[in-house]
């Protein structure tokens, strides 16, 4: 465990265990414990930010907390689930410690010769913020807890040559779950991401109309999804439900947009059109182009005339 200025870094899980007052894990590289207010969270143990190289899935079925992130808070009254994948950095709760809420620590190295060491990077939600949270229905909360139910049995009976197999294979199961429980999100917070889908046309308009590709180059991903208050994953993800396309197809087709538009309707060469647009290389705008219109941009602009 490495502290500076408030700042932890746990290493291993049996070191959370022990800097939390929680007995020993019976599997050093994976543990699930329950807190409510039977046996709350002491929050005199909490660290202003952590970071650990561990996955870490928090449930939290009931709290009057709040959750920090960064210089900002998630509210956590009606419950939620959070991911966070190992190296992320997060803060401390400012609840009074009796949240109900179950904790699930994940070693990458459990995974080991299992295709889930591979298909975990593959779930973006451990890359959301955490105002991105899964929000669950009560039914949803029920199926969540059926196979917490089983890791809790498997992780505290006897340990034998199946338990890892089927530990990896009930994780398998609740990743899956949540990435449907995320889609299911998406489409009845459609509303809601429908008004970002307009914030976002607008913002890259502002962008592209104002001049700054010349100054600061094409807008990027991280740029537009900074703008929004939202994760890079996040973005992408409710752009695909709304749109089927990810941040960065939607910002090349209104590049694409734009160019068109200097092409019909302007002298400027193809080099000038792409240097206004962020291009360093001509080249990389007229493949660009290519690719997206299936015509150079001098055959565009000839076709157009």
């Amino acid at each position: 465990m490495k502290k500076e200025e408030n700042l932890i870094r746990y290493r291993s899980i049996p070191e959370i265990h022990e800097a939390f007052g929680m007995p020993k894990p019976k599997h050093p590289l994976v543990s699930l414990t329950h807190f409510d207010k039977d046996k709350p969270i002491n929050p005199d143990r909490l660290p202003g930010y952590d970071v650990l190289d561990f996955y870490k899935i928090t449930f939290i079925s009931d709290s009057s907390g709040r959750l920090k992130y960064g210089q900002d808070y998630y509210d956590f009254n009606d419950g939620g689930m959070l991911f966070l994948a190992p190296n992320q950095l997060v803060g401390a709760t400012d609840s009074s410690g009796d949240a109900d809420c179950y904790i699930l620590l994940l070693h990458p190295d459990f995974l080991h010769g299992y295709p889930l060491a591979k298909k975990i990077k593959e779930y973006r939600y451990f890359s959301y913020a955490v105002n991105e949270a899964l929000h669950l229905s009560d039914d949803e909360k029920q199926t969540i807890l059926s196979v917490y139910a089983i890791l809790e049995k498997e992780l505290n009976g006897r340990i034998d040559e199946f338990s890892q197999e089927v530990i990896i294979a009930q994780l398998e199961l609740l990743l899956s779950y949540v990435n449907r429980f995320y889609r299911r999100q998406f489409i009845t917070r459609k509303t809601i991401n429908r008004g970002l889908l307009e914030r976002t046309e607008a913002i890259l308009d502002e962008y592209f109309n104002s001049g700054m590709t010349h100054d600061l180059g094409i807008p990027t991903v991280q740029f537009l999804s900074g703008q929004l208050n939202l994760s890079a994953g996040y973005l992408s993800d409710m752009l695909r439900s709304l749109i089927g396309k990810s941040t960065k197809q939607y910002i090349h087709d209104k590049l694409i947009e734009k160019a068109k538009e200097k092409l019909s309707a302007t002298p400027l060469s193809v080099s000038e059109i792409a240097y206004q647009l962020g291009f360093e290389h001509s080249q990389s705008f007229s493949k660009l182009f290519k690719s997206k219109t299936n015509l150079s941009p001098l055959e565009f602009r000839s076709s157009f005339n």
